[in-house]
């Protein structure tokens, strides 16, 4: 996955700020140091300088020189070490201090990215998924079939084992989900398990629930200037995040402006490939009256349906819990 240049960007960022902090702490510390011992800054002249004649030497080849700077450079050394341990301190309160020492805070080891900085990637997209708590709770580690009997434990693993085929197969082939299912079946949970899966392998996730999706648009479009500024900025995500996650379809309030941008929602992100899982407690039919049926017939063609059995989980839960 390659990140937005915005999410790039605010990574760099990070890396710069962290950067200039370390750079401060360590001339700050420096400044101390050379003030409580004056004469480290003759003894460290002289370090630096023996350190250039062997440079020297060894491209001229003169191997004689070179064990005499050797040995000086290695008495100097220990002038130093003797000097700064009269002082209650080692050789490492010279050297800066990083947050990631194999990178020394530049984000990449060569021209590879370094771990710290794909955990960067990740923690980036936690938090632009609107998902950073709940996948600590809602994930394929904490799902249980417990909660669902006879054929529909069946149906419900055989639905599992398809929405892990979709992670799997996420950057092999253009493909989307739409999971349908009374209230409290499962498919908000299944939806962040398939969230987690894909931000853990550094997948830019967004999530909205309808709500949240049509309010922000709303907004956009009718709120002025200020709102229209906020737009530009979520508009890169919303359309070319890696996947989109709309939550409880129609629990909004449809009318004419929703039907149309959801339309517009769905059919941009098809046009570019780029993902979209959608969750409604609606049925097809329902769908088709208040979308049309030209949206319906967008995603017919372009969405995997799954209808995920059962009742009511949280009620099963609660009544668990209860007599417990």
């Amino acid at each position: 996955m390659s990140l937005m240049n915005t999410q790039y960007d605010s990574i760099m960022r990070m890396y710069a700020a962290r950067q200039a902090r370390s750079r401060q702490e360590y001339e700050a510390r420096m400044e101390q140091i050379q003030k409580d011992i004056p004469e480290l800054s003759a003894l460290e002249a002289d370090i630096t300088t023996c350190q250039a004649a062997l440079v020297r030497s060894a491209v001229e080849d003169a191997p004689s020189r070179r064990d005499g700077l050797k040995s000086r450079l290695k008495a100097l050394q220990e002038q130093r070490s003797a000097l700064l341990s009269a002082h209650g301190l080692t050789s490492e309160a010279l050297k800066p201090v990083y947050v990631c020492p194999d990178c020394q805070d530049t984000g990449f080891i060569g021209a590879e990215k370094c771990h710290c900085f794909l955990q960067a990637e990740i923690d980036l997209l936690y938090h632009q998924s609107n998902l950073n708590e709940v996948l600590k709770q809602e994930n394929f580690d904490t799902f249980s079939y417990n909660w669902y009997d006879g054929d529909d434990r069946d149906s419900m693993r055989r639905t599992v084992a398809e929405a892990r085929l979709f992670i799997e197969n996420f950057d092999k082939q253009f493909q989307n989900l739409l999971l349908l299912g009374a209230v409290g079946t499962g498919k908000t949970f299944l939806s962040n398990c398939i969230a987690k899966e894909l931000m853990d392998s550094c997948h830019s996730v967004v999530y909205l629930t309808a709500f949240q999706l049509f309010d922000m648009l709303s907004k956009a479009a009718f709120g002025g200037e200020r709102s229209a500024q906020n737009y530009q900025q979520t508009y890169p995500y919303l359309f070319d995040c890696d996947l989109l996650i709309i939550d409880d379809l129609g629990t909004e309030l449809p009318n004419s402006f929703t039907v149309s941008q959801f339309f517009l929602c769905i059919n941009e992100r098809i046009l570019r490939k780029k993902s979209t899982l959608i969750s409604s407690n609606l049925d097809m039919e329902a769908l088709r009256s208040i979308y049309s049926e030209r949206t319906l017939s967008r995603i017919i063609s372009s969405y995997t349906i799954r209808q995920l059995p059962g009742s009511d989980i949280r009620i099963k839960k609660k009544l668990y819990n209860t007599n417990s």
